[in-house]
């Protein structure tokens, strides 16, 4: 990064910028108070001198009529002066640094409130985090590098992910779910294991490479795990078996006009067969999930039960 840049992006503590401020009103107060003192008038109008001189508007309408006046002028000239240039200077580069931030996806932590957080820069993360985002949640993303890619309504948060110093300024107790989509399978079990113990109630799903990466992200404790080796070769093998059949699977998950829900199952289905609940659900059932397992009721017809999922697509409200 250019040198002028890494200058601008300096994050300038609230603290200095106080420091800063508090000075220069000891300074302004203290020249008030010394300036009506010797100078036989009012504090109002000491106050009125001081600020006239310390903001370098001298209107000349006060001025100082002896030898100690013009010291204590000099004094809150070299000291007021250069104390507010330096904190209005410090608060204007705070500002400038948080917009560059934001615009550089540099930012320090996660939003306020819910927001989906991403660990690493898998090949999907752009389109997952695009996706996500459109569909109306808060989506930040944790990585070292690339994030200058991610399209501008994504948040991010500059750092390595395998890092529990990062993880924890991701602050992942506060997401709504925590996606793990690094390249390195040695990474992603690193990162399983922290997040686990940071945010042990939060939601966890990962991206692996492989089915033995995802059985082992499965035992460490993740309860979603897509192996992209798994899904792309189904997905082929289907498609030579049927042509459209990933056309079909492509327009039901990137189609803006429908949205997949995982939900509790509503009173009136518990007990009936998924057969008989897919007449019910006005949107189409497209299976249940009992103890982490999908059913779609093809090869049997399980029950639906109060503990089990039920996955449902539907169309998207406008």
């Amino acid at each position: 990064m250019p040198t002028l840049v890494a200058i601008l992006l300096t994050r300038v503590k609230r603290s200095q910028v106080i420091v800063l401020l508090v000075a220069s009103l000891v300074c302004v107060v203290a020249g008030a108070i010394a300036f009506a003192a010797t100078q036989h008038v009012s504090f109002g109008i000491g106050l009125y001198w001081a600020i006239t001189t310390a903001t370098t508007v001298g209107y000349g309408d006060v001025t100082p009529h002896n030898t100690v006046g013009r010291v204590i002028a000099i004094l809150e000239m070299v000291t007021a002066i250069p104390l507010f240039g330096a904190a209005f200077a410090f608060l204007a580069a705070a500002l400038t640094a948080t917009r560059l931030a934001k615009l550089l996806h540099m930012e320090d932590g996660p939003p306020r409130g819910s927001f989906v957080a991403i660990y690493g820069m898998h090949d999907a993360v752009r389109r997952i985090a695009q996706e996500v985002a459109q569909a109306g949640e808060r989506v930040v993303v944790v990585a070292d590098s690339n994030l200058e890619s991610l399209p501008m309504t994504v948040e991010t948060i500059k750092g390595d992910p395998t890092l529990e110093a990062v993880l924890r300024r991701s602050e992942p107790e506060r997401a709504s779910r925590l996606l793990i989509a690094v390249e390195d399978e040695k990474d992603a079990l690193l990162i399983a294991v922290m997040l686990r113990h940071l945010a042990p109630s939060v939601p966890m799903i990962a991206v692996a490479n492989s089915s033995r990466i995802a059985t082992a992200l499965t035992d460490l404790g993740v309860e979603t795990t897509v192996s992209v080796e798994d899904l792309l070769g189904h997905t082929l093998a289907k498609s030579i078996e049927t042509p459209h059949a990933g056309d079909l699977l492509l327009e039901m998950v990137r189609s803006p006009e429908v949205i997949f829900s995982e939900l509790a199952p509503p009173v009136a289905l518990v007990g009936r067969t998924l057969s008989q609940a897919r007449s019910l659900e006005e949107g189409l059932l497209l299976g249940v999930v009992k103890d982490g397992q999908v059913h779609m009721g093809i090869s049997t017809d399980p029950t639906i039960e109060a503990q089990d999922a039920i996955l449902v697509l539907r169309r998207r409200e406008r």
